[in-house]
């Protein structure tokens, strides 16, 4: 086990005993006012509960503040209750009236989704109905909603079509010091919107002290810090417990390792309590929850019986609330106590709370987006986290009685290689969606739109000249009727300009269904101990010319098999995922309807069926592909980066020309998800970006200027004897 450190107490101070719930708001009526039925046992219960969270003995000042101020900022740590005590309310307090919402935003779908399902049960509503929800290509709401939990990615898309978020009465920014790519550019919308509607109220929530930021840039909003005793400005905290912290005496190599006999450790040697470990993305996580509870069982009788369940963004939802599933019992009467180990992603950290939790493991590490703007290439990499961040997953063990934290790393790494804060995904992002949102909102000036951290001007030219290349902007900066209907689309732009060309190439049916493919999780599943079958069973979808092909194949075919279950398993296909690639694929047709985006086909028996399809995805992909050079390597076209064929690959050659769907930064730069198209269609089209002025000496160039030659003749040539 890691060698115990140092004690760290983050206990902010006894907690002031309850508040009771007093006559007037929030006194429990017999009748529910949203649904004019009896209050059901299971309300009272919960209102028992509600009433002890920190933040509801703040509950009269917060409201007195809303009233009389439009921004409010709220500082309340992760466990205080605000994320799910706030809206409600905002609601009682008269805000969600003449159909106007009440709309709290969070970073994470996961976090909507569990958040909604918990507020309709503490108001003793159906979930869809009174509370509701909406996320990237799922909408679960009604004419009766008043509160909505939505991503803050989907309020930035409802301002494209209501730039004054006219159906809210009050819109919350749940999670603001996670400064999401969404949450920073809806800060500057924001910002703007009250001033243009001074009815509108803005409540800012955030789990860290660093609130002063958020204040400064809102023209100096209150900042609402209420302890549960009632001392004005002072700060909401969570429930917590002294937390003990432990630190390794040296680095761990393999820190997945380290955290599966950590877990292990903990559950043969420690008191009973639930652990949570943080793992950085779905193959990890389940790779671990495998190993877990294979340890575990082989243990035997020596230890209690496990319940171990992962959790990250692309589970389904009634996945992911296992996590509030009580321990097992004892295996037998008086044996062991039962343990709940829950394996999750950084969602843990601060969207979700889950009771129980008094051991957590801290490997350090998460998945964070970066990008080079030189090269325009965006990547998840695996990165140490903050001291923030490390602070926020300490403290989820000292929720309901004193805890324990391994982090598995060092005390002078804490100290000293891990920054105070997690950088701002804007600096740090492509801007391509994020500017074509904002032209489509009518915003021209990027340069002095009030960016609370403002992106490099190199990042916004990169993310302006995308758009242009894809024929989104001219050369003026302006919205042309293609980034019009290309901004309609939750996609990113090359996926966007992807399914608008479709048409021209006579299969927008298929590009429908590829580019639902592309925006779900990856449909091939592979385990460990059955590899061999599972690379036998993806050959036989395999398509020669490529991987978006092969994905083609495969939803095809799951149609064509009924959408069976049992069929996608014996094949290692992940039914999940193909399920859901099938609502996406719903959606984006019905968005191809409303903006006449003709639903066509080119027969199957035809020749060129494959061939437009892959004309269409280079409409979309031309400025990610790859040129073979003599020498065998490959060269991206322009930047000239050495990439490799991502193993996965269905190819079994190696095409002049790659065009790729995703680069892969790791030892070696990948190129993942990957087709072989034809050079000249890249100067059919986007000549533009091909031109060849601006192109590079090398193998790729020579090859162009010996098709513009070809062309050239082509054209020149009497008809009659081409």
């Amino acid at each position: 086990m890691a060698e115990r450190k140092r004690k760290l107490d983050i206990a902010d101070g006894p907690l002031a005993k309850r508040a009771e719930p007093v006559a007037g708001m929030g006194t429990p009526a017999s009748i529910n006012p949203y649904t004019g039925k009896n209050y059901s046992q299971r309300y009272y219960d919960i209102l028992e509960k509600r009433t002890g969270l920190p933040v509801w003995q703040a509950k009269d000042d917060f409201v007195n503040m809303i009233n009389s101020h439009q921004t409010t900022i709220l500082v309340g740590e992760t466990g205080s209750g605000k994320t799910t005590q706030i809206a409600q309310f905002i609601a009682e307090a008269g805000y969600a009236q003449d159909r106007k919402l009440i709309a709290c935003t969070q970073p994470r779908r996961v976090a909507a989704m569990s958040v909604a399902r918990r507020v309709a049960e503490e108001m003793d509503v159906e979930l869809g109905e009174e509370v509701g929800y909406s996320i990237r290509f799922e909408e679960c709401s009604s004419n009766k909603t008043i509160i909505k939990f939505l991503t803050d990615g989907m309020l930035l898309r409802e301002a494209m079509s209501d730039p004054l978020m006219e159906r809210y009465s009050v819109i919350i920014l749940d999670e603001a010091h996670e400064r999401t790519l969404a949450t920073d550019v809806l800060f500057g919308l924001l910002k703007e919107v009250l001033v243009a509607r001074p009815d509108l109220k803005l409540v800012v929530m955030s789990a860290t002290l660093e609130a002063e930021k958020f204040q400064g840039y809102f023209l100096d909003a209150p900042l609402m810090k209420v302890t549960p005793g009632g001392d004005f400005f002072a700060w909401v905290p969570g429930r917590l417990h002294p937390v003990e912290i432990f630190y390794t005496q040296e680095p761990e190599r393999d820190y997945l390792e380290a955290a599966i006999r950590t877990v292990v450790q903990i559950h043969a040697c420690e008191p009973p309590g639930d652990v949570l470990v943080f793992l950085t993305g779905e193959e990890e996580i389940e790779d671990a929850c495998r190993k877990i509870t294979k340890e575990v069982t082989q243990m035997g009788s020596k230890v209690g019986p496990v319940k171990v369940l992962p959790l990250y963004s692309t589970l389904p939802p009634q996945q992911q609330q296992r996590i509030f599933e009580p321990a097992p019992p004892p295996a037998v009467a008086g044996g062991p106590e039962g343990r709940k180990i829950v394996v999750s992603t950084n969602i843990a950290e601060t969207s979700l709370t889950i009771d129980g939790i008094v051991y957590v493991i801290d490997p350090g590490f998460a998945k964070q987006k970066v990008y080079n703007p030189r090269i325009r290439v965006e990547s998840l990499l695996v990165s140490p986290i903050s001291r923030a961040s490390a602070h926020q997953r300490s403290g989820r063990a000292g929720r309901t009685r004193p805890g324990k934290c391994f982090r598995l790393y060092t005390e002078s790494s804490f100290k000293s290689d891990l920054q105070e804060q997690t950088y701002p995904e804007i600096l740090r992002s492509n801007l391509g969606n994020v500017v074509l949102q904002l032209k489509k909102l009518g915003i021209d000036d990027l340069v002095h739109f009030d960016f609370m951290d403002p992106p490099a001007p190199e990042t916004l030219m990169r993310a302006l000249e995308l758009l242009n290349y894809l024929g989104a902007i001219d050369d003026d900066g302006n919205l042309t009727e293609v980034g019009t209907t290309m901004a309609e689309f939750p996609l990113d732009p090359q996926l966007a300009k992807m399914m608008v060309a479709s048409p021209e190439f006579g299969c927008s049916n298929e590009i429908v269904s590829v580019a639902a493919m592309l925006s779900v999780p990856n449909v091939f599943t592979r385990p460990k101990e059955a590899a061999k079958a599972a690379d036998e069973a993806k050959a036989r979808f395999a398509h020669i010319d490529g991987d978006h092909l092969t994905l083609l194949n495969v939803y095809h075919a799951w149609k064509a098999n009924g959408e069976d279950g049992t069929w996608a398993y014996d094949n290692f296909l992940n039914q999940r995922s193909l399920k859901s690639a099938d609502s996406v694929r719903g959606q984006l047709a019905r968005i191809c309807q409303r903006l006449n985006v003709r639903m066509v086909s080119t027969p199957f028996e035809d020749k060129s069926y494959y061939v437009n399809i892959r004309k269409a995805i280079t409409a979309g992909y031309f400025m990610q592909v790859a040129h073979l050079e003599r020498q065998g390597n490959y060269l991206t076209a322009k930047d000239n980066q050495v990439v490799h064929l991502h193993p996965s690959t269905c190819l079994d050659h190696k095409p002049e020309w790659a065009l790729y769907h995703e680069f892969v930064l790791t030892s070696r730069n990948y190129i993942r998800t990957v087709t072989d198209i034809k050079g000249e269609w890249l100067i059919d089209v986007a000549p533009h970006y091909f031109d060849l002025v601006n192109f590079p000496a090398g193998d790729a160039r020579r090859a162009l200027e010996r098709m513009y030659e070809k062309k050239k003749r082509d054209r020149s040539m009497p008809e009659r004897t081409r």
